[in-house]
């Protein structure tokens, strides 16, 4: 990417080591280093304060990034997420589908099974999660949102629905909680009544 290069040019031009620019955009030296070097890319916070000390745009100072990110998220959410997110329906439809057979063909041992299923799902849904913060896509999704003239607002509240992820794991676990209870209790009446 080009950012890096941009960074570092602009710190040149400027004539400050990068622990002073370190200092005014309140990261560490190292960060800095990183970013010059490709190895990681800012937020959009830090681009916005790289933009006022270097006294340029948002535009010029991502200038060939932006679509370079662009196809980034495009073959990242089709690749890894489609992926992830098929396999991720499938056991979402076996958690719900599987339950009463499974309990009435196998009794305790099909309860066993469809917990296991349970868990191996909430695994999934984790690893969709990991692959999201992998890959950084919520920064880069943050930073076209905001070249596209969105409201900085709207991307501070999609950065805050991202950090829900515990909220996410025990909002799964209720589910699948919620279908095991419902389960038991539909075969429950099924096999007293028939």
């Amino acid at each position: 990417m080009e950012l890096g290069n941009q960074i570092r040019k602009y710190r040149k031009e400027l004539k400050i080591s990068q622990e002073k620019l370190a200092e005014k955009i309140y990261v560490s030296r190292q960060t800095i280093s990183n970013w010059e070097n490709d190895k990681n890319y800012p937020d959009i916070n830090s681009l916005l304060r790289l933009s006022e000390i270097f006294e340029i745009s948002l535009d010029i100072l991502i200038k060939g990034d932006l679509e370079k990110m662009k196809k980034d998220i495009s073959e990242k959410d089709r690749k890894d997420f489609d992926k992830i997110s098929n396999i991720l329906a499938v056991l979402f439809g076996l958690l719900i589908s599987t339950p009463m057979p499974l309990l009435y063909f196998l009794d305790k041992a099909g309860i066993i099974i469809w917990s296991i299923l349970a868990i191996v799902s909430m695994y999934v849904a984790f690893l969709v999660e990991k692959k999201k913060k992998e890959f950084d896509i919520q920064t880069y999704k943050e930073i076209i949102a905001f070249s596209e003239g969105k409201n900085l607002d709207d991307i501070s509240k999609a950065r805050e629905e991202g950090k829900r992820k515990y909220q996410k794991i025990l909002l799964a676990f209720f589910a699948a909680t919620s279908t095991l209870v419902l389960s038991i209790g539909t075969m429950y009446l099924l096999t007293r009544f028939f």
